[in-house]
């Protein structure tokens, strides 16, 4: 099954847009959970029995378990293991290297953690890009117009009159040859996320942005998703995971993603 077909089978099923991002944080879970042998997984488990009804996606973000060695990759191996095989898994790593350096990244993410879908910088260009997309039933999401402040320093700037996200969004749409590449595009750009939706009608769009970062969920809706209302997935991360650090974190979590997933369809219906 190709990563959109996938994709579209449990975003009917749960009739969800919404992406979990799995930013797990030491600092920021309950502190009963820091007495288990081991705390990071403990915290997804129970994140994952909650929403898991809810979402359309969960993206873990390589960071927040690199950073604890190989205790943290263990970690995210039993959270890959423990969601369920009919959600699509997205690991935000932004890799983009030279052909040998990215094979062995994409053999990372695609073979041995066994996700879905990976995000990508098109920075070193095509060739960079290459090794991810070989594998036809994955998807690359490619950073095209990211929802940071900074993202103005390069992806705004223009070549030849045109900004540089709008080459980007091309480039990608051309190398969608196996109908498995994405874009990453911003909630809180909306105008250009309109525009960007224009240049690629049919192909998925991970939308960071809302929640933490305060994107304006009704523009996202409208300018996002597709012809059908569907092809976005928007991401919430801090929102979700921390709607509470008491012993109620995780039915507070579901409680959001509840929130968050039906003031999307709110807007979908509109």
């Amino acid at each position: 099954m190709k990563f959109i077909e996938k994709l579209l089978k449990i975003s009917r099923k749960n009739d969800s847009l919404v992406c979990l991002g799995l930013d797990t944080d030491l600092k920021k879970i309950p502190k009963h959970l820091l007495g288990e042998n081991d705390p990071i997984f403990a915290f997804n488990q129970k994140i994952i029995d909650a929403t898991s009804d809810l979402v359309c996606a969960y993206k873990p973000n390589m960071a927040f378990y690199e950073a604890f060695g190989s205790k943290g990759w263990d970690a995210l191996e039993k959270t890959c293991e423990y969601i369920p095989q009919e959600i699509p898994i997205i690991i935000d790593a932004k890799r983009g290297d030279i052909g040998n350096t990215a094979r062995m990244y994409a053999k990372a993410f695609f073979e041995e953690l066994k996700t879905d879908a990976v995000t990508v910088n098109p920075y070193m260009g095509k060739d960079a890009l290459l090794p991810f997309l070989e594998y036809e039933h994955k998807c690359a999401f490619v950073l095209c117009l990211t929802s940071n402040e900074g993202a103005s320093d390069f992806q705004l700037a223009l070549i030849n009159g045109r900004p540089l996200y709008e080459i980007v969004a091309e480039k990608v749409l051309n190398w969608n040859a196996k109908n498995n590449c994405g874009l990453v595009v911003g909630a809180t750009y909306p105008e250009q996320l309109k525009r960007i939706r224009e240049i690629v009608p049919s192909l998925p769009i991970l939308i960071p942005g809302v929640g933490a970062q305060a994107g304006d969920i009704e523009s996202t809706i409208r300018f996002g998703t597709d012809a059908n209302g569907e092809l976005a997935i928007i991401n919430s991360s801090r929102a979700i995971l921390y709607a509470s650090r008491k012993e109620d974190f995780a039915q507070a979590a579901g409680n959001e993603a509840l929130r968050l997933r039906d003031l999307i369809n709110l807007y979908r219906k509109k």
